[in-house]
């Protein structure tokens, strides 16, 4: 790895706080569990390590792969998985990106640093307004629904409402709790019929709740 001078280390640092905080921005404004200032601190926690490493005979590769295991545990940190779906995933492949372009100011890339935090927050805000319009031409929806008793035949009922409603689905898991009988589908279908399905949903006398993942 080539030295750097003091001054450029103190460049490396000024550009780690920037390329940090246009991540930060992004995901402050988005209210995420990893904000504004963790995305900076990470960013720069980076930097400062690939930095000291130069100082250190032979130490450059072992200090930068110490690097990506401690952000791994951070990023696991944000992961929060459900009975139905993952959530955190994004933030903790951002947490991942971030500590490399702290890395990448450390070793003196600057203009590698901002491109690609430019490169990450275009991806986070125009690919979300992709997946949205993509959202809106059909949906996948994971849902729960749980029924009065253990009569089967409202399990059958049921499919014949979502046949009715055009929506296409896949029966994930099949439970007893409490006596009664507990089923989660994935479900496909256009936004419209999904708001009707929904609505159909509440007169069910047969259906005693149901929810979405989120």
């Amino acid at each position: 790895m080539e030295i750097l001078p003091e001054n450029n280390d103190l460049a490396a640092i000024g550009v780690s706080l920037l390329a940090g905080s246009l991540v930060g921005l992004e995901r402050e404004y988005k209210n995420k569990s990893a904000g504004f200032r963790t995305i900076v601190l990470i960013c720069l926690g980076a930097t400062a390590f690939t930095i000291a490493s130069r100082f250190g005979a032979g130490s450059d590769d072992r200090i930068a792969a110490n690097i990506i295991t401690g952000i791994g545990f951070i990023g696991a940190g944000v992961i929060f998985k459900d009975k139905f779906s993952v959530m955190g995933l994004t933030t903790a492949a951002v947490i991942w990106v971030v500590a490399g372009i702290g890395m990448a100011a450390g070793m003196g890339y600057h203009s590698l640093a901002l491109s690609l935090s430019v490169v990450t927050v275009v991806i986070l805000s125009v690919f979300n307004k992709v997946e949205n319009a993509m959202e809106r031409l059909f949906l996948t929806r994971t849902i729960y629904v749980g029924f009065g008793d253990m009569d089967i035949n409202n399990l059958e009922k049921l499919k014949d409402v979502m046949d009715k409603h055009r929506i296409k689905y896949t029966r994930k898991t099949v439970s007893k709790r409490e006596g009664k009988l507990s089923v989660v589908f994935e479900l496909l279908a256009d936004r419209k019929y999904l708001q009707q399905f929904n609505n159909t949903m509440m007169e069910l006398t047969y259906v005693e709740e149901f929810y979405y993942n989120a």
